[in-house]
This record gives C-alpha cells, structure tokens and sequence, in this order.
C-alpha cells in the first residue's frame, strides 16, 4: 500500500526518522558519560544540543507522517494512531527535558532518566512503526507477479 507522503515512490516519514533516533540515543550515551565521571563539560553540552536537534528532526518526521496515517484504512489506522500517540509523549518528555536542562545546562543530574523513560518509549513506537511496515504492509509496494514457467 503506497503511502501519499513520498519522493520517486520512496516513504519520506522512514526516510526521516532515524534523525531523531539517532540524536536522542546519543544524547542518552553523552549523559551516561557524563554522569559515569567525565569531568569534560562537553559531555552534557553535547547532549542538549543533540537533544534538541532530535526534537526538529522528530517535528520534520512527523509532517510526512501525519500525511501518511490520513490515507490509511481503519485497520492499520489504529495501530498508527498508536504509534503517533506514543511518539508524540517521546517528543513532549524530550521537551521537558530540554526546558528543565536549560536551566541548569552542565548538570543534567537526575534528567537521564526522563531520557531513559523516551528511549523505552521509543523502543515500543518503533516496534509499532515495523509492524505497520513488515506486517500491514503500510509505504509498500506489492512486487509484480512472478512470470510462470514450464519446467524444463
């Protein structure tokens, strides 16, 4: 099942997700550094600014995304809905998380955990997004019958 959000035939919402993913696991990794003993300040700033960026990349994923569940049939309709509801949360504890840290941006102190919770909550949405792909079959395209042939 093509989805309208594409480029040449190719899904743009996969195309952007593993921006934020990305982002926001190694903005997890920067802090579990920083909490382990690193006394480079870098560490925590690194993580905020990767933070942050995985936010814009999850607002950019979630346009051709929004466009994507619109053309969808009831059946994997729901599931998606699911999958935009649980991103949404990872997106709004990410904020959360960026606010409370701008305040004290070198100590992110007991935050990791709030990382942690989106990670695992991230973890659930992306199990949700395969399941739509490799189950539903939601952004692909049905392969061309195969040609009969007469054995030789």
């Amino acid at each position: 099942m093509r989805t309208p959000a594409s480029i040449a035939g190719h899904p743009i919402h996969p195309m952007l997700v593993p921006i934020p993913i990305g982002l926001w696991i190694f903005s997890l990794v920067c802090d579990l550094v920083h909490a382990g003993g690193s006394s480079n300040p870098a560490w925590a700033t690194v993580a905020l600014y990767t933070m942050g960026g995985g936010i814009v990349g999850a607002l950019l994923a979630a346009v051709p995304g929004l466009i994507d569940l619109l053309s969808l049939p009831a059946g994997p309709r729901r599931t998606a809905l699911v999958h935009m509801a649980i991103n949404l949360t990872v997106v709004a504890l990410y904020v959360v998380n960026l606010w409370l840290r701008l305040q004290a941006p070198e100590s992110p102190g007991g935050l990791i955990w709030l990382s942690v919770l989106a990670i695992g909550l991230l973890v659930i949405s992306g199990w949700l997004g395969g399941k739509l792909v490799y189950e539903l079959g939601v952004a692909v395209d049905a392969p061309p019958d195969p040609v009969r042939r007469e054995p030789r």
